[in-house]
């Protein structure tokens, strides 16, 4: 239990910043399971729909909840996948 009111402030803080960062991470899980999807199901344009916003999502997500080089990669992965089907 905080015995200091800056103490009890910072565990308010670390509570609200730890739900967005979950939100933020399950927003950019979400749209890239949605591009997998949509590039394994075969249709061009709703693929390339799909994997643009998820790129969109991952970027965005950039020195909030993943660095950048990982950011990269996963924008690669799913372009990569993208290519491939065609």
């Amino acid at each position: 239990m905080a015995n200091h009111k800056s103490s009890e402030k910072r565990i308010l803080v670390t509570a609200k910043k730890n739900a967005i960062n979950t939100s933020r991470r399950s927003v950019v899980k979400t749209a890239t399971k949605k591009a997998v999807v949509a590039i394994e199901s075969g249709d061009k344009a709703t693929a390339t729909v799909a994997t643009r916003n998820a790129e969109s999502k991952i970027m965005k997500s950039v020195g909030k909840i993943m660095p950048k080089k990982r950011a990269s990669r996963k924008v690669s992965r799913l372009a990569k996948k993208l290519s491939k089907m065609a």
